[in-house]
């Protein structure tokens, strides 16, 4: 946890703290009805992009996909099943080390996610000028 500031924080930095808040729910809750209009879940959603976007290879594992989403691994293996059940995934073992579960976008989890990431990309591009990370004047190491 980190330390709270020196100083207290003007009405202006709560303001631009408040906005960038609110530009990420609204950007948030333009994701939920996007996804959900195409069948799925927001958490499926993110697994299939955490898949396409895995930069080296084609797939990754539940330990990597549970570090990406930011959750328990034995709540990535009941969503990559609940993926898999709908067809979006496989798992393959590896052929490297055979202890190793790989798990790979299928043909209509692909066309899904391309989909929406075109959705995603264009609402991304409308926010342009708008949604940025807020900037708090810095603490005068001098004070």
């Amino acid at each position: 946890m980190t330390s709270p500031p020196k100083r207290s924080l003007a009405k202006d930095d709560f303001c631009v703290l408040s906005e960038f808040r609110y530009q990420m729910r609204r950007f948030e809750r333009f994701s939920e009805n996007a996804v959900q209009a195409e069948g799925i879940t927001p958490l499926q959603y993110l697994l299939l992009l955490h898949l396409k976007g895995f930069k080296g290879r084609d797939w990754a594992t539940v330990g990597e996909l549970a570090e990406r989403l930011q959750a328990k691994p034995h709540g990535v293996v009941a969503l990559v099943s609940r993926c898999e059940a709908s067809a979006l995934v496989v798992r393959r073992p590896s052929t490297v080390d055979r202890r190793r579960v790989e798990i790979h976008l299928l043909p209509a989890g692909e066309a899904i996610l391309t989909h929406l990431a075109a959705l995603h990309r264009a609402e991304l591009a409308s926010l342009d000028g708008i949604f940025a990370v807020p900037v708090i004047e810095k603490e005068d190491p001098h004070e």
